[in-house]
């Protein structure tokens, strides 16, 4: 089959090639369209090695039908129509992964709509209800918001009934198109020009974010600080400013504060079976 490589192994863009590879068996599916994430761009420059047993091929998302089936599976047919979270192996023709790790794709989706979709959802979903323990009613914090996981979580966090959602970007440009989207965010902050934990606590009367969801790290850590209520929950998904930060954690003890850690990709398969099956029965 035909999949996009790595010259090399790593490198810059101009490393991606179309090359040959085999066929991946038993059960492979089809892939029409693949997700492109930051995780593909780190992993291509050397910096992100894939988990014992993924594919050395990029992609972790990806929308296509099953072509075949492997021994045992019996709630999936030839032909179905999915969308799947992979460890890798998604930027390819074909790619064989659990029936646990697919869902039925929507009608109305496209292709290429359907495969944005399980890596970023799943990833806010995780961020959002099973790390930072929304609640109906809660006030949300959202960094990063123009991105694929950010736009998510501000979805999702409406759906799941936040009172307020604030997104924060860097660009006029970015938070006008946020504030566009159906089940956007209710508040937006410049993290460039603006102090955003002064907005939070503006948009929801002085009581501060219930969840922050965070991937930015060092520059954006006072004010992370600063912007949750008393009892929040903190979520960090990436730390895209730097690891070292100067801290005070007076706060921390004070407002009872919950900071928490989160991957996907290197979680194990019953886990992320467990989490893509809690996410579809929650919509």
């Amino acid at each position: 089959m035909r999949a996009i490589l790595i010259k090399d192994g790593k490198g810059p863009v101009e490393n991606l090639y179309l090359g040959e590879v085999p066929t991946p068996t038993p059960g492979p599916g089809q892939i029409k369209a693949f997700g492109l994430n930051r995780m593909d761009i780190s992993q291509r420059e050397g910096q992100y090695p894939p988990p014992a047993g993924s594919s050395i091929i990029l992609g972790v998302e990806f929308s296509g039908h099953i072509s075949a089936l492997g021994a045992g599976v019996s709630d999936w047919k030839v032909n179905d129509e999915v969308l799947g979270l992979a460890g890798g192996g998604a930027y390819a023709e074909f790619i064989v992964l659990p029936s646990s790790h697919i869902l039925h794709k929507p009608s109305h989706l496209s292709w290429t709509e359907a495969a944005s979709i399980p890596e970023n959802f799943l990833t806010a979903f995780q961020a959002l209800v099973l790390s930072a323990e929304l609640k109906k009613g809660g006030n949300v914090l959202v960094h990063a918001a123009a991105s694929g996981v950010g736009v998510s979580a501000i979805q999702l966090a409406r759906f799941y009934g936040a009172k307020t959602v604030t997104a924060t970007a860097s660009t006029k440009e970015k938070l006008d198109w946020l504030l566009t989207l159906p089940l956007g965010p209710t508040h937006v902050a410049n993290y460039k020009t603006e102090d955003f934990s002064q907005i939070v606590k503006k948009a929801t009367d002085n009581k501060g974010a219930d969840v922050v969801v965070d991937f930015v790290g060092k520059t954006h850590w006072e004010r992370n600080i600063e912007s949750l209520a008393v009892d929040g929950h903190m979520t960090v998904l990436a730390l895209l400013s730097g690891s070292r930060a100067d801290v005070d954690l007076s706060p921390i003890l004070y407002k009872r504060l919950r900071i928490q850690g989160s991957t996907l990709r290197s979680r194990s398969v019953p886990y992320q079976a467990d989490l893509i099956d809690r996410w579809a029965s929650s919509l």
